[in-house]
């Protein structure tokens, strides 16, 4: 009985740590986006390209208009990742 017991907290704890961990808030900015936005011919010069902080930290994360836009073009298109193609529809660029 106290082995069976065990083994649920243990299969309990495992599925707690892992819906927590892909639940979790995690930041969407990666150096590969960057790499690509630059590729793509932007001048993401740094994180402050999206980002209020020259380096954000993960749960202390503040966007600009331009990171604000590309999180709700990952919500509507229900991407799981921003995708720095994206950024030629962005409308703030354009005078």
């Amino acid at each position: 009985m106290q082995k069976s017991s065990s083994n649920l907290a243990m299969a309990t704890m495992s599925l707690f740590l892992g819906a927590w961990m892909l639940l979790s808030g995690t930041s969407s900015a990666t150096l590969p986006i960057q790499k690509k936005a630059k590729e793509a011919g932007f001048p993401a010069a740094n994180c402050l390209y999206c980002h209020n902080e020259k380096l954000p930290k993960k749960d202390a994360v503040t966007h600009n208009d331009r990171g604000k836009w590309l999180i709700a073009e990952k919500e509507k298109r229900s991407a799981k990742e921003v995708d720095a193609a994206w950024l030629k529809d962005y409308p703030g660029d354009k005078k």
